[in-house]
């Protein structure tokens, strides 16, 4: 039974990689951060822009596919009464896909997170309680000829995570993300 196991396991992973493509992305996100919370108040976010860059494999195929990315992004919102919120993290979606018809697929999938860095320019920020976060990223993409690509996505942070702000008792931020995704993706 462990041969005929590890045969399955070498013959899906060789299918995998012959019928798979390895690309570079990037592309821009507007961001919006969870609330401030400030006293016995919420502070809402404006979202700004932030951007993203990373490798990407996607499996070969007319029907479904598979897309893991690792993607470094940068985050940023800006609180009215605190300033702007940066956030550092590598991403990595590893998302679900469906070609609906050519040129256009569906796709959705968890995305992993770890937190690198926080800034709020001029307070020093606590660590984030958690480095590492969850959330989930659905949207549509278009293939654009054979090796380039554009998709749309959106993304919501399922993990509650708070970052305080040094100094001040209880004025923190939510740092779970809430982003529009666009990226242009070119495969090998």
């Amino acid at each position: 039974m462990k041969k005929v196991f590890i045969a399955c396991a070498i013959f899906c992973g060789a299918y995998l990689t012959s019928n798979a493509q390895f690309g570079v992305k990037g592309g821009l996100n507007y961001n919006s951060n969870g609330d401030l919370k400030e006293l016995s108040q919420d502070i809402k976010s404006d979202g700004k822009i932030g951007y993203h860059v990373g490798i990407i494999y996607q499996t070969k195929g007319s029907g479904f596919y598979l897309r893991p990315e690792l993607v470094y992004t940068s985050t940023k919102s800006k609180y009215t009464s605190k300033g702007e919120f940066t956030m550092n993290k590598i991403d990595m979606p590893i998302l679900l896909g469906y070609h609906v018809f050519k040129p256009v697929s569906i796709f959705a999938g968890p995305s992993l997170q770890y937190i690198l860095d926080t800034d709020l320019k001029g307070f020093n920020l606590n660590d984030a309680e958690n480095d590492f976060t969850v959330g989930i990223q659905f949207g549509a993409a278009v293939e654009l000829g054979e090796k380039l690509s554009i998709d749309l996505r959106y993304e919501k942070g399922l993990s509650d995570n708070l970052v305080e702000i040094s100094g001040i008792d209880g004025d923190r931020i939510d740092s779970r993300p809430t982003q529009l995704i666009v990226g242009l993706a070119f495969k090998f």
